[in-house]
């Protein structure tokens, strides 16, 4: 390959929101230095993200979409009606190896091939790709570093086997922090707890450990320590994020189409005092059933703060809308409250200054967005890594308070119960937004994570650096191959 050709990157993400909006963050993210980048799409997905294209031909970067259909009716897992069906999710997943294939080989026919595979750590496939076409490989996480090595922690040492009850605490062994969880809490044991499963991830590690190297959508200011246990454990790892900072020029496109006009929006939280609002919002997956969302209503009515609350559509049941109806709970709220059924633009609606605190699922993208906003957080984990990301808001950062759950939620409509009061809300609430001297310590430090976070991505900072030695590092490789 002629030394004048910029490297080029093929980016193969989960067809999962929650790992599709990260990996377009790090396309452009590449893009921007000089890169071409090849971001490998099922068409449903590829359809969401047409505004990338549109923004990267104004800015002049090189990136392009590889359509790779797969067989399961539905292409993102947001739309999953149950969770057993996960690993059913990861086979439909699998199918974009053929086309992908396919694509390779004509680029290698042409004297074209890419310097570099960039693939979800849940696509352990594309480890077969690289071997045959002789491509280095990275693996992208989508979770923290604190995930990575607390999770590799437990599975070494298996502590969970030294309580009687699968509600029973036990310690993380040889971490930094005090971290507790339970058998219930971890996922691997918990709500997917399954031989199918275990097959899965064992899958995905063997994978990562035959990778090139690793990058992870986090930045070393932010959890030094466990970026440093979890180095250990792979060959190379590069922290290039927080990778939401990068997409500044349209963060009202991010993602789904919104489901409210911008101006909207933004008259209404205008109107409202500095740092009063509380942002509430569970993810494109999470699901709660109406009782428990009639509950978390009350609550924050009851709290006496000012808030904007997201509800999906998919939560946006008759019984919760009767409800709505039945109680006029829209317009007792009217004054002090915003509701938006469907999607919000979050990162535009978190960095406005009205807004004081985020109610969060504690998934890793609402996590870093909240943390490179500078607030503090209600932490109500649901599944997967999120019990995760609660005890690093919680106990490392210290920039969060728990709402109190305690096992993971049912997507399931006929196994959903309501885990959480509305006093359980309302007193969360309060604590987060009055919280006289600790309230005042959990701001104080998120504003400090802010200007970590901001000064990270900017040119000299760390995730900066980071992929600069991240692309340096391919290209050595690349002529090694």
């Amino acid at each position: 390959m002629a030394s004048s050709t910029p490297p080029h990157f093929v980016l193969v993400p989960l067809m999962s929101q929650s790992h599709l909006i990260p990996f377009t963050d790090m396309a452009k993210a590449l893009a921007q230095r000089g890169l071409i980048v090849t971001l490998v799409m099922a068409p449903e997905n590829a359809t969401q993200f047409t505004t990338l294209l549109d923004e990267a031909k104004k800015s002049r970067l090189i990136i392009q979409f590889l359509e790779a259909k797969s067989t399961m009716g539905s292409e993102k897992n947001n739309r999953l009606p149950s969770q057993d069906l996960t690993p059913q999710f990861f086979d439909a997943s699998n199918m974009m190896q053929e086309p992908l294939e396919n694509w390779l080989q004509e680029s290698e026919k042409a004297g074209s091939l890419p310097h570099c595979i960039v693939s979800d750590f849940c696509l352990p496939w594309t480890s077969d790709l690289s071997r045959k076409f002789g491509i280095p490989k990275l693996v992208f996480h989508t979770v923290s570093c604190f995930t990575l090595f607390c999770s590799h922690n437990i599975d070494v040492h298996k502590p969970y086997d030294r309580v009687e009850s699968d509600s029973d605490p036990f310690l993380v062994p040889d971490v930094p922090d005090r971290i507790l969880f339970t058998k219930a809490q971890l996922p691997t044991l918990g709500s997917f707890g399954s031989d199918q499963w275990t097959d899965i991830i064992g899958k995905f590690k063997s994978a990562e450990k035959s990778a090139d190297g690793v990058i992870v959508n986090s930045f070393e200011e932010m959890e030094p320590a466990y970026i440093v246990g979890y180095k250990k454990q792979v060959k190379s790892m590069w922290c290039i994020g927080p990778l939401c900072l990068y997409n500044k020029t349209a963060p009202f496109h991010r993602g789904n189409k919104a489901s409210i006009d911008e101006h909207e929006f933004l008259s209404w939280l205008n109107s409202k005092k500095e740092k009063s609002v509380i942002y509430v919002c569970f993810g494109s997956i999470s699901r709660l059933c109406p009782k428990q969302l009639m509950e978390l209503g009350l609550g924050l009515e009851s709290s006496g703060s000012p808030f904007i609350w997201i509800i999906k559509k998919a939560d946006c049941s008759p019984e919760l809308e009767n409800w709505f109806a039945k109680e006029r709970f829209v317009e007792r709220i009217e004054e002090r409250g915003l509701i938006i059924r469907g999607w919000a633009p979050q990162v535009l609606i978190l960095s406005h200054p009205a807004i004081g605190g985020f109610l969060t699922h504690c998934g890793w993208n609402s996590t870093l967005e909240g943390v490179s906003s500078g607030l503090p957080m209600i932490t109500w984990p649901m599944f997967a890594e999120q019990f995760y990301n609660e005890n690093f808001i919680v106990e490392v950062l210290k920039i969060g308070v728990k709402v109190g759950v305690e096992v993971p939620m049912q997507l399931e409509e006929e196994k959903a119960a309501v885990l959480v009061k509305r006093g359980d809300v309302e007193k969360a609430v309060k604590e987060l937004m009055e919280g006289g001297e600790e309230g005042e310590k959990r701001r104080k430090r998120a504003t400090e994570l802010r200007e970590m976070a901001k000064k990270a991505v900017e040119e000299g900072g760390s995730s900066f650096l980071n992929i600069m030695l991240l692309i340096e590092y391919i290209k050595q490789l690349k002529n090694k191959y």
